[in-house]
């Protein structure tokens, strides 16, 4: 968010904001150039591998990419269920593309 120099308190620039302890949301989306997917809500627990792998991976990444083609490239921000072996295994099983950027080279 950009906005003027000296302008940060100004009312129009707050935003109030509601805290509840041990509360969250955990959502995933995947988008493209000419696509999206469906914005998927994590219910329960938090993600791990195998959830991320399941739920994300198999039955959303997967049925998306093979509809945009060829020229997808899948990439992720490595989240720690993104690194862990089981995905790992499951991603270089897999046909599509991968980006291989910086952070994979961290793993």
């Amino acid at each position: 968010m950009w906005r003027e120099p000296g302008t940060r308190y100004r009312a129009p620039n707050k935003v109030e904001r509601d805290h509840y302890r041990g509360g969250g949301l955990l959502v995933w989306a995947g988008i493209a150039t000419n696509g999206r997917t469906d914005l998927y809500v994590f219910a329960g627990d938090s993600v791990t591998a195998v959830r991320y792998r399941y739920e994300i991976l198999h039955s959303l990444v997967r049925p998306f990419i093979a509809a945009m083609g060829t020229d997808a490239i899948f990439m992720d921000d490595k989240a720690r269920p993104h690194r862990a072996r089981l995905v790992r295994s499951y991603l270089e099983s897999e046909t599509f593309h991968r980006w291989l950027g910086l952070l994979d080279r961290r793993t």
